[in-house]
């Protein structure tokens, strides 16, 4: 079911958007959590580091696959909040056939160059070859990431934040039963959770394709909206495009990082990896209102409606607020309890380190809370190109902890190398912000 998020109090439909969007990225860490749950218990501390050093080239490729996906999405979002149903088929057409394209290009660039981008991160010896086992796999994968991530954006940009969270529910417990049987039943390893991953990723994403076609019927495309349109595909590609970088430059920071926390060992490789997996589960709401934001943003902007713009940022930074305090007690209070779960007890040196790691980021969350609100709130203002730079503002900070940092004081620059990437991000997101406001409302005679 379509939601109009023109009309009505922005926090309630904040509220109502974000909640369901929540529980779908939080099965989605799920996902991710379930591989390295078994794969740190049933196959080793070792291979929980080959696991986790795929973590930055992973987010690196994926996060740019599911950032254009999430760009192509705001110009349907646009044209849905103006009330503009046939040029938004146009763009749905217009979408799926760049998407294939997209998928196939990517997909074997990243496969046939996924071992020496390992060795470039030096990659500890013990583990390249688990690595690449797991990732290489992942990577094959990537159409059946830009199935779901596509369809996904599409019904959420209607304002169905609710339906992609059943599937991936469903997509969840799935892949729960096939990590077991891949890496138990026919003792596949690594390369058995990978396979696990994209088996149930291309099965939400098949469930959300049904659905459309059978719950939309302003979503039935006629011929002539399946035709290439120029000016439709220069449209979407100014939105998906500098969206897809903006994860990738976050990435590359991420990357470069990775490399010098590869170079203390793998001892540190495992302790960061069980930190940041942590860390990502408790900042999925911080993910849900940047996502909430884009649609939002994107149906007010088509609507013309900019003074909700305004008090939609004012109610989800209330939001991010009130969670960032919240988040912060809980992990002070079970940090270590739920690292147990990636992590065996008798491994108390990683254990420990993992432990700093993920307290030292937690007082930092609402730095993180404002970087996903209003990057997103911008893109969904259709300014994507300008919220590229928060992307580069982060790879600076993150380089700068992996070149200077790392090497002179060693782990603990690791810990406070993504807080430094969020502050950066902020300093430049903030006015930028302010900016977009004051050209927009110049451009539509509001000033």
């Amino acid at each position: 079911m379509e939601r109009d998020m023109t009309k009505g109090s922005p926090m309630r439909l904040i509220l109502g958007f974000a909640v369901p969007l929540l529980f779908g990225l939080l099965f989605q860490q799920f996902y991710s959590m379930v591989d390295t749950i078994i794969v740190g218990h049933y196959l080793g501390v070792e291979a929980l580091a080959a696991v986790g050093a795929t973590g930055s080239v992973n987010f690196l490729i994926i996060g740019f696959c599911m950032g254009v996906c999430n760009g192509f999405a705001i110009p349907i979002a646009q044209e849905f909040g103006a009330g503009h149903e046939e040029n938004m088929r146009r763009f749905i057409g217009n979408c799926v056939r760049l998407s294939v394209i997209f998928a196939v290009v990517i997909t074997i660039a990243v496969v046939v160059l996924c071992r020496p981008i390992l060795q470039a991160m030096r990659t500890p010896d013990n583990i390249i070859d688990g690595s690449y086992t797991y990732i290489v796999v992942i990577f094959a994968g990537i159409p059946v990431t830009f199935l779901y991530n596509m369809t996904a954006a599409v019904i959420r940009s209607l304002g169905d934040s609710r339906t992609p969270v059943i599937f991936l529910i469903m997509s969840a417990v799935l892949n729960i039963f096939l990590d077991l049987i891949c890496i138990l039943v026919f003792h596949m390893g690594i390369s058995g959770a990978a396979v696990a991953t994209v088996v149930s990723q291309a099965a939400a994403g098949l469930c959300c394709l049904i659905y459309m076609k059978k719950k939309f019927a302003i979503l039935e495309l006629s011929g002539e909206e399946w035709r290439w349109n120029r000016n439709y595909v220069l449209k979407l590609c100014n939105m998906g495009i500098p969206m897809g970088l903006q994860y990738s430059l976050t990435a590359i920071g991420s990357v470069i990082l990775q490399s010098a926390v590869n170079g203390i060992g793998s001892d540190a490789v495992a302790a960061v990896t069980a930190g940041s997996k942590l860390s990502m589960l408790m900042v999925c709401p911080f993910d849900a209102m940047g996502s909430t934001m884009a649609t939002y943003g994107g149906q007010n902007m088509g609507a013309g409606h900019l003074e909700r713009i305004d008090k939609g940022l004012k109610s989800c930074t209330i939001l991010g607020l009130v969670y960032s305090l919240a988040a912060v007690g809980i992990v002070y209070g079970a940090g270590r309890s739920l690292l147990l779960l990636f992590l065996d007890a008798s491994e108390s040196e990683i254990l420990g380190n993992a432990l700093y790691y993920i307290t030292r980021n937690m007082w930092f969350y609402f730095p993180l809370a404002l970087v996903n609100i209003v990057r997103f709130l911008i893109q969904g203002m259709g300014f994507s190109r300008l919220a590229v730079f928060a992307g580069a503002f982060e790879m600076l900070a993150r380089g700068l902890a992996g070149f200077i940092l790392v090497p002179v004081f060693g782990f603990p620059a690791v810990c406070f190398a993504n807080p430094l990437a969020w502050i950066f991000a902020d300093l430049f997101l903030i006015p930028a912000f302010f900016y977009v406001r004051k050209k927009t409302r110049k451009l539509m005679g509001n000033e």
